[in-house]
């Protein structure tokens, strides 16, 4: 089994740097005997926010974090 690690920095908005990680690790979490951890620091805790209005054109960062929950990838702030 494999475990990859995902640090996010960044807000949720404003950069693509948390969209674009949490779409990887999206990705990677399809992969089999693959477990996703993704910790959250500094301005990426904003990340977990529920109820998050994102703005007009943007990916909700909460759906994409929930689904990774889904598929039983680890979240830590």
């Amino acid at each position: 089994m494999s475990t990859i690690l995902f640090v996010l920095n960044d807000g949720p908005y404003g950069s693509e740097r948390s969209y674009n990680a949490l779409r990887h690790a999206s990705a990677v979490a399809k992969q089999p005997d693959t477990e996703i951890r993704v910790f959250l620091t500094a301005d990426s805790t904003a990340c977990a926010l529920a109820g998050q209005r994102p703005p007009e054109g943007y990916y909700s960062i909460e759906r994409m974090l929930k689904g990774l929950l889904v598929k039983k990838a680890m979240v830590a702030l």
